[in-house]
């Protein structure tokens, strides 16, 4: 048996995010330009702490410029607006994102919606969205554009292949979709009414997996050599009593018959911060009449 290709998601951001190095101290030394990114978090999500700390590092390392705007739990829908405004008014700023889940008054499509699109990293603002499925430039998300650099690294050609996303949400799925679609696949989007997903899945030459279930997807799910991009994370507990996180696809089984599988951990995550890096170095640029640095 060959065994599959087990796509290293690590190594591939390592090398984005050098290169977004590289291009940030050039735009540096050259134009005095540092391209910077702002985090706004409301509460004290433990998770979100975790993922805005881990950005706030990857721009240090990678030479951009960080800013953190923490907010109560309970700031008014209406303050918080005016508060990203701010920050879409401040020069030093080429990229604003609010992290996500926002407390339950607030209504994330206003806050987002607030957002200068030129600015707008992770992608998600109607302009954008829109840009996306009308196959014009703009900032596209991140998580979604790094699931398209794994599948490049075993596809040079994605055009005609049978691509299936399981999973239709504005962050992953839908966006995906488009993805697959502009790189000339055909497109299938199973969702929770879908009738039998698992048929629909075995006839995809690449699956993208992106619904929160753990291990949802079993080895009969897979058509044989396919490729199969793995987003989920969920924490799950052993029966040893140790935790670990796991993805949507049951990775040790699925592997067996997949030509190439993406890990969790170690797959897509690392690539989403390397492109919102990568999207905010875009943003400094084309805010500034430059042309795309990558």
């Amino acid at each position: 048996m060959v065994e599959p290709k087990v796509i290293d998601g690590k190594a591939l951001a390592a090398g984005l995010r050098s290169r977004v190095g590289d291009i940030a101290a050039r735009l540096r030394d050259e134009m005095n330009l540092t391209a910077g990114l702002a985090a706004v978090l409301v509460g004290n999500d433990p998770a979100s702490q975790t993922y805005v700390r881990a950005k706030g590092r990857a721009c240090a390392a990678a030479g951009l410029g960080s800013f953190e705007r923490r907010f109560p739990a309970n700031i008014s829908e209406a303050v918080l607006v005016a508060e990203v405004e701010k920050l879409n008014a401040d020069d030093r700023v080429d990229g604003v994102l609010v992290q996500l889940p926002l407390p339950g008054h607030i209504d994330a499509r206003r806050i987002i919606a607030a957002i200068d699109p030129a600015k707008d990293v992770d992608g998600f603002h109607p302009v954008n969205v829109g840009r996306l499925w009308s196959g014009l430039p703009g900032l596209v998300p991140c998580t979604p554009q790094g699931c398209l650099t794994l599948l490049r690294t075993v596809h040079d050609d994605l055009s005609g292949a049978q691509a299936v996303v399981l999973g239709r949400s504005n962050l992953v799925g839908k966006p995906m979709a488009a993805l697959l679609l502009a790189s000339d696949c055909t497109v299938t989007v199973v969702h929770s009414k879908s009738r039998d997903a698992a048929a629909m899945c075995r006839q995809a030459d690449i699956l993208v997996a992106a619904v929160g279930r753990p291990r949802m997807v079993k080895m009969q799910w897979i058509k044989p050599g396919a490729t199969v991009i793995d987003v989920g994370i969920s924490p799950i507990k052993l029966p040893d009593g140790r935790n670990r996180v796991v993805g949507d696809v049951d990775f040790d089984a699925v592997r067996t018959v997949a030509g190439a599988i993406s890990p969790v951990p170690g797959g897509v995550g690392p690539m989403t911060i390397a492109c919102l890096l990568r999207n905010t170095l875009l943003a400094a640029c084309r805010r500034r009449g430059l042309p795309d640095p990558l």
